[in-house]
């Protein structure tokens, strides 16, 4: 079979040329000098986030004061925020809320759901092995506060490995190092089929892939919003419970942020009814404000096509840098582990390298091209299409190429070498 050819430069620029998303590039504050690919760890600044933040500063905090609980909406912040991420994740307005970390939201929708599944009398929480450390530390201590026991699971679908005795099963959408997609409807029926809870880690999917909770019939989910949703670093959580669960969750954190009447500051705790209880206490609000601007270039993408447009450029733009890379890989010491198939890879790439991934990663920096290694050898770039061209990716692909024919990662000044 005659060897498909390489993609060329001129029609990746006439790609970008007839993009329908390509106005929201000036949106964010990048260097222009520079490649972006690592939305998946850190997403850009929103060129209008310097100056929310100052006003948010200067006028709410430093004039207003207290009054901006309700002149600037700081009271409802954590909910509105929440109503503006439901659509991208397949939830309805009234059910997301922002609040604290995915770790500390995490830790209470499996409490919530541990003192569902000891009811049922099922004490096993089942977990990817692999999954991100954070993830698999917080399942562990809810499993021991609990008594129940953690299992792993591998890729593979989960109807091809679910026990009889599972109570949840705890998923990330999106694998954070190899990229992977998981089938969120099927591994959703199939844990309820065995008699167990489906909880998802969104963290890498929210914003890039689309997402369908509640039509899928799923229980719980989190997702970080300093990744694709370009909130900023530290920018708050997001958590979704279904509204078949929400009512009657105990969520283990009592604050006066998930009570009916914060503002009653009764002696006793009573729960909101709603997803307001998954909140606990003091809302980030300047964290808060950045995210809002990050959130608003979503929705400017709406009228240009929306989450479906993003989907097919960013998998566009992946399967480019595979056409250029992958022909090369196996003679430059690269194996690719994330899914050639679009149904089953998200918005990253991962290579595995046969030495030297963070003198990799580094050389390439040298060369104007932002990724990131997961030591020792996992290479990975995030295809984030709001604001990358078809331009960047073939470029991007270039480079690493060039880093990697050339020995350049092996210069001394890349840390080749260092422990």
């Amino acid at each position: 079979m005659q060897a498909r050819p390489s993609p060329r430069l001129q029609d990746c620029r006439q790609c970008d040329r007839q993009d329908p998303l390509a106005p929201l590039r000036e949106r964010f504050a990048l260097d222009r000098a520079e490649i972006y690919l690592n939305g998946n760890s850190l997403g850009p600044q929103p060129v209008a986030a310097a100056g929310r933040m100052r006003r948010a500063v200067e006028q709410e905090w430093g004039r207003d004061l207290g009054r901006s609980w309700t002149r600037a909406g700081w009271s409802d912040l954590p909910r509105r925020l929440g109503a503006r991420i439901a659509p991208l994740i397949g939830a309805g307005p009234d059910e997301v809320v922002v609040a604290d970390s995915t770790s500390v939201n995490l830790y209470k929708v499996l409490c919530a759901a541990a003192h569902r599944a000891r009811q049922a009398g099922r004490l096993r929480i089942l977990a990817e092995a692999g999954g991100f450390p954070s993830d698999l530390y917080i399942a562990r201590s809810v499993a021991e506060q609990h008594g129940m026991t953690l299992s792993f699971i591998d890729p593979r679908p989960l109807a091809a490995q679910m026990p009889a005795d599972a109570g949840i099963v705890l998923l990330s959408h999106v694998d954070y190092r190899s990229g992977r997609l998981r089938d969120l409807a099927a591994d959703t029926a199939a844990a309820h089929a065995g008699g167990a809870l489906a909880v998802w880690d969104l963290a890498h999917s929210a914003g890039v892939v689309p997402v369908a909770l509640k039509a899928a019939g799923a229980d719980y989910a989190v997702g970080c919003s300093y990744k694709y949703l370009n909130g900023g670093p530290g920018a708050p959580a997001f958590v979704w419970a279904h509204p078949r669960h929400v009512g009657q969750d105990r969520q283990p954190l009592w604050g006066w942020r998930g009570h009916a009447d914060p503002y009653g500051y009764l002696p006793d705790y009573v729960p909101a009814a709603d997803i307001g209880r998954y909140q606990a206490g003091m809302p980030p609000l300047l964290s808060m404000t950045a995210l809002a601007c990050g959130l608003d270039i979503y929705e400017q993408a709406e009228p240009l096509g929306g989450l479906a447009q993003l989907r097919r450029k960013s998998l566009a733009l992946s399967g480019l840098f595979m056409a250029c890379v992958d022909p090369h890989a196996q003679a430059l010491g690269l194996t690719r582990l994330t899914p050639a198939e679009p149904a089953q890879r998200g918005a990253q790439l991962s290579y595995r390298v046969a030495q030297g991934g963070p003198a990799i990663v580094a050389a390439l920096a040298g060369q104007g091209v932002l990724a990131d290694c997961r030591a020792p050898d996992v290479l990975r770039f995030a295809f984030a299409p709001l604001y990358l061209r078809h331009e960047d990716a073939w470029h991007a692909a270039q480079r690493l190429l060039q880093v990697l024919r050339g020995g350049l990662w092996r210069e001394p000044r890349f840390g080749a070498g260092a422990p």
